[in-house]
Formats: structure tokens, sequence, C-alpha cells
């Protein structure tokens, strides 16, 4: 049985897939480091769009701040490009928005990993006397 995808998703998917292409293809701003769209999430009304994105080779805050702002006052050309590539009635008004979650699972994985290492570090004989009690 296929997955059902609403329209919402799909206009989503497909604006994804075209903003990659756009950002790496039109926007020259120096600024903009290199932009990864993680999710789009599309309204019901086809009004607005999320646009999530993880920003490459920029650490500090201030930096990806400057990223988003640069990409939010683009987000009119960048709407105007959509309506071409795209076949819409009307095209969503677009907002950035930086995506924490690549950075919380990075950090959530590199605290399993010393967690693991800790555990492999423990005595043996600890192990042994936990298990009898």
């Amino acid at each position: 049985m296929a997955k059902e995808y609403s329209r919402t998703q799909r206009i989503g998917d497909q604006m994804q897939r075209e903003l990659a292409q756009l950002i790496r293809r039109e926007v020259k701003d120096p600024r903009v480091g290199l932009v990864t769209i993680t999710a789009v999430e599309v309204s019901r009304d086809v009004g607005h769009a999320k646009i999530f994105i993880t920003v490459m080779g920029q650490d500090s805050a201030e930096d990806i701040a400057q990223s988003i702002k640069v990409l939010n006052s683009a987000a009119g050309f960048l709407r105007m490009q959509l309506a071409r590539e795209m076949k819409l009635r009307s095209v969503p008004q677009l907002h950035f928005h930086y995506d924490e979650s690549v950075v919380r699972g990075a950090h959530l994985s590199a605290l399993i990993e010393r967690a693991v290492a800790e555990d492999g570090q423990r005595p043996v004989a600890a192990e042994a006397e936990d298990t009898k009690e």
C-alpha cells in the first residue's frame, strides 16, 4: 500500500529541492555559508512556509544569525524564482529558521559516546559486585 502524502507535504518537498538549488546558484552574498535545507513546513492554506536550515562552517551564533537575516531579506527574490520553477497558483511567503536539531543530535551523540567510554573503563570487579547484589 502506497503512503499518502498531503498536498502541503508534497509542496514542501518540492520547495526544499528547488530552494536548495536556488540558494546555491542565485544567492551570491558571502555572509551566507554552505546552507542545507533540513525541512520545509507549509501552512495548510499554502500562504506561509517555514524553511529550516543548517549552516556548515559557521559555528558562532552571530554568523548563523547573519545568514538567517540575509536569507530572510532575499526571501522575496527566492519566492519570485520559486514561482518560475513551480506550478502553483500562489507561492507561499518564505520564513527561514535555524534548525538546532543537528547540533543537538551531535551533542547527545557525544554524551552517549562519553558515557559508553566511561562505562568501559570501569573495573570488572566492580561489575561483578554489582551483579551479586
